[in-house]
């Protein structure tokens, strides 16, 4: 019975957390606030009115949502980043990803420790619970708007290599604290397999994800679901084998972001909303399972926030900037990565884990991640877009559109693509019949300010018009770099 009451209570955070995006959604136009400090603010608030809210979730339910949400929001962050933008960005965000997880909770630590007078293997598990970064949250904050340039793929791929590597951190802490602080030398081991038989685990899951994709269906609306059930079967398949599940489907992700398939943009649709409903999900658990009573009652509140003050302005500056020293990158972008570290799902599930496992300071180390994800969110993550605008981070905003023309094809279409002009781009100012085209290649549709209109040869492009090409033979990079890439 009271396994059915858990269900029916975290079916009630799924159903709560969808009504309460709706609202935040109206809300963030008029209170510059981002919407998951809505959710877990809104959640905190009802579970202090609404005690038995808490009481009916268990941190175990958390920790079994937090899991399922994590292998939603990296498949789809996967996903969005792409091999060919991951490829490119490859080397800052391995390193970000994993030296910069380890630095961060060393930095972590070492502030615990002296805030908090915590012994270093307690210090170390908050350390592990809030050195992880979160795309969700970025995109959350940012809304409609989008990072260009390789500033945005080094900020997504970065959250998506370090939630693995913090999650194997937080195990071997967890074992530690469980030796009673004895560092066994087997945690490293532990961590490199598990990281390598992620690495394979989702690179296997891609081969066999990719042709699966292309095979037909019956039914339109079962080709998003076959890919969520191929993720969750990749992360429980690297989980047996002993590997990293969560890396294994960001790794899928990546491999399968820019492969072309049948139904690729409804695929991809259904899984950036269920991306954000279970970050949502994870927000309002967190809240559901916070007594702000408890938490405002001492000091630790305060000790907390300035956790996540030198957290912000102390750790991530001091391990960024070394690491991004030889990307190019310009300084705008530089200091925009090291403020952009923003805490979510991540920490949230951590710290269940560490309650989980029962370890000293437990229910202290879950209040001190509230308060630092919840100042990330609500200061850091109010002022990213400021700090964007500041630092003259190129983004451009993708309004909504609703309606779409399209057409319906029984074969794969080869030789058509579809390209955004770039202001100070090549393309940008030219007439069409002026394009370095060949004969074979041309422009079969142009939109301008969300109106189709006529692709003629004296039409002159304008920044921001939407252009359908039959390539006719041409290098589809070629094309790229015409239409979407700025004059250096």
């Amino acid at each position: 019975m009271h396994e059915i009451t858990a269900f029916g209570t975290i079916v009630l955070i799924v159903g709560g957390a969808f009504v309460l995006a709706i609202v935040a959604s109206k809300l963030t136009s008029y209170i510059p606030v981002p919407a998951p400090a809505i959710f877990l603010l809104a959640a905190a608030v009802a579970s202090d009115v609404f005690p038995r809210l808490g009481d009916e979730l268990s941190i175990k339910s958390v920790e079994r949502v937090g899991v399922v949400a994590l292998i939603l929001i990296l498949f789809d962050g996967g996903m969005h980043v792409g091999w060919r933008r991951f490829r490119a960005s490859v080397v800052p965000i391995g390193v970000l990803g994993v030296v910069g997880t380890f630095a961060t909770a060393l930095i972590i630590a070492v502030a615990a420790r002296v805030l908090f007078d915590f012994s270093w293997t307690t210090a170390g598990i908050v350390a592990a619970a809030l050195a992880p970064t979160d795309p969700a949250v970025m995109f959350a904050v940012l809304g409609r708007r989008e990072i260009r340039g390789r500033s945005g793929t080094i900020l997504e791929g970065e959250s998506g290599a370090n939630d693995p590597v913090a999650i194997a951190l937080m195990i071997g802490m967890l074992d530690i604290a469980s030796h009673g602080g004895d560092v066994n030398v087997g945690v490293v081991g532990d961590f490199v397999l598990e990281m390598a038989v992620g690495l394979i685990a989702g690179y296997l899951g891609a081969r066999v994800l990719l042709p699966f994709m292309r095979t037909s269906l019956p039914h339109e609306g079962l080709y998003p679901l076959r890919t969520l059930a191929v993720s969750l079967a990749i992360y429980g398949a690297a989980t047996v084998a002993h590997g990293s599940g969560f890396l294994a489907v960001f790794v899928t992700g990546i491999l399968v972001g820019d492969a072309r398939a049948p139904y690729k943009a409804e695929i991809e649709g259904f899984h950036r909303a269920l991306a954000s409903l279970a970050e949502i999900t994870v927000f309002v658990a967190l809240g559901l399972t916070i007594d702000l009573t408890d938490v405002f009652s001492g000091t630790d509140w305060l000790k907390a926030l300035a956790l996540g003050v030198v957290l912000a302005l102390i750790a991530r500056p001091l391990v960024a900037a070394p690491l991004l020293l030889p990307v190019r990158l310009r300084w705008g972008e530089r200091l925009f990565i090291m403020w952009s570290g923003l805490k979510g799902a991540v920490p949230i599930l951590l710290a269940a884990l560490a309650l989980l496992q029962a370890v000293d300071h437990a229910k202290q180390i879950y209040e001190i991640v509230f308060v630092v994800v919840a100042f990330s969110v609500i200061v850091q993550g109010s002022l990213v877009p400021s700090m964007a605008r500041w630092l003259h981070v190129p983004m451009r905003t993708s309004d909504l559109e609703p309606w779409h023309i399209s057409m319906r094809l029984p074969k794969e279409p080869t030789g058509v693509r579809r390209f955004t002009v770039a202001g100070g781009g090549r393309a940008a100012g030219e007439r069409i019949e002026d394009l370095p085209l060949s004969e074979r290649a041309w422009i079969v549709m142009l939109v301008r300010d969300g109106e189709p209109i006529r692709a003629g040869g004296s039409t002159e492009l304008e920044p921001g018009d939407e252009v359908l090409v039959i390539t006719g033979g041409h290098d589809a990079d070629v094309l790229q770099r015409l239409f979407e890439r700025q004059s250096s």
